[in-house]
């Protein structure tokens, strides 16, 4: 069968053969990419080809690497609430070259989605996979931060367009396109109830299938060890938008300093309150949201309990899970973040906004700790109780680890794939 991958990012494999850079943030696709490249029966099975955006030359190029066919095209990722029908364009040639069975399409986020399957246009034969929700972000995405902090507008804000309120709006939009894009979809892989509900709500008539994702691999080696950390720090693995809770964090370390003085919170990602390498002085880039990120800092007096460590490469985020006595996700909203798979794979005690898909991927109070999302009160508590109690917050961590190990185990998750291709593809009627 013949199998059309559509990516939101450049696959690690094209970029070694010309010795370009990638992203380091995926690793399902490259576990699965070298599964059905180095197995043989997959080999036999699947005949694949992947289509990413690219810029230049490659965005109009194909190529066979290790008998995969790679295909580019362009579509501008830094505004993805617009959209560009001449993207259909380069899909129609790379159909009509490529001839596929089935289109497995990797997330709803971006407008190539929609344009593929507006262009493929056999809903039976297209398999949608879900990451996360752009129209549930938009619904909660100013995450309970103050009005005037909305409304707020900086220099920067009004140079890129770029508001809280427009940031909301621009959600606003792709979630209509996502919308869409599920509605003409006959098949959707996921992994929570949450993703699940929520596309059924869309289109009933889908078919829904369960698939769950595989973390990096480097993720699968190594274990927390509690005589290791740096004591009563947090690790928070980004904050640079409200969606991802870093305020309620803020909000919550006062009642944790008055049990811990020593806590630190170490946040990774986008440094939005510092210098952050950017030749940029700060009043120049600074957002309305990094502004209220500082007044919290600076009301709660947390300028030397907070680090903002800045973008990390796989290896570095693994040694942050590792020196961290607990990892934080605070997110208003999540499917099932990797953040938090790959926290569990390592067992570091984990305490997490009970929102989204996270329910279906964290056992509360076997797994970890969830707290109801956006009431910093809570989040505070659970925190003290991972410390108060580290005995049971190591079997937490034993349990999340033997727990994500089967959620996430390369082998049955690519054997899992490999079934829900050969059922679209024998119903489909590809078979006769």
């Amino acid at each position: 069968m013949k199998v059309l991958w559509l990516c939101n990012i450049m696959l690690p494999a094209y970029a070694r053969a010309h010795n370009l850079a990638f992203s380091p943030r995926e690793g399902w696709l490259t576990g699965c990419l070298e599964r059905i490249v180095n197995n043989s029966d997959a080999k036999d099975k699947i005949e694949l080809g992947i289509c990413f955006p690219a810029e230049g030359e490659i965005a109009f190029s194909s190529e066979v690497i290790d008998n995969v066919k790679y295909y580019g095209f362009t579509e501008d990722l830094e505004h993805p609430e617009k959209y560009d029908e001449s993207i259909e364009k380069r899909f129609r040639i790379i159909l009509d070259d490529f001839k596929p069975d089935l289109v497995h399409i990797f997330g709803t986020e971006f407008p190539h989605t929609l344009a593929i399957i507006r262009t493929f246009g056999k809903t039976e034969r297209i398999l949608l996979g879900i990451q996360g929700l752009c129209s549930c972000i938009a619904d909660e995405y100013m995450a309970n931060i103050p009005e005037s902090v909305q409304k707020k507008v900086t220099f920067r804000d009004w140079l890129k367009g770029d508001s809280i309120v427009l940031q909301q709006e621009k959600y606003r939009i792709r979630g209509e396109r996502e919308k869409e894009a599920i509605r003409l979809c006959g098949n959707i892989a996921g992994r929570t109830k949450f993703d699940k509900d929520e596309t059924g709500k869309i289109n009933p008539c889908a078919k829904y299938f369960e698939l769950n994702e595989t973390m990096r691999p480097m993720f699968y080696d190594g274990k927390w060890d509690e005589t290791k950390v740096i004591p009563h720090s947090v690790f928070l693995s980004q904050g640079d938008y409200p969606l991802k809770g870093f305020h309620f964090v803020l909000q919550a370390m006062p009642e944790i300093l008055k049990k811990y003085p020593d806590a630190q919170l170490f946040v990774a990602g986008n440094n939005i309150i510092g210098k952050g390498g950017s030749k940029y002085p700060y009043f120049l880039r600074a957002s309305a949201y990094s502004k209220y990120i500082r007044a919290l800092i600076a009301k709660n007096k947390l300028k030397k309990n907070v680090t903002m460590i800045g973008m990390l490469s796989e290896s570095e985020m693994k040694d942050r899970f590792l020196k961290s006595s607990v990892f934080v996700c605070p997110s208003i909203v999540e499917n099932s973040p990797n953040s938090v798979g790959e926290a569990m794979l390592l067992g570091v005690p984990v305490v997490a906004a009970r929102c989204g898909g996270i329910p279906s991927i964290l056992q509360d109070n076997k797994d970890g700790l969830l707290f109801e999302k956006a009431n910093p009160q809570k989040l505070a508590e659970a925190i003290i109780q991972i410390w108060d109690e580290p005995v049971i917050s190591e079997v937490f961590g034993e349990n999340a680890r033997k727990h994500a190990r089967i959620t996430h185990d390369p082998d049955r998750n690519f054997n899992r794939l490999m079934e829900i291709y050969e059922q679209i593809y024998v119903t489909s009627g590809c078979a006769k």
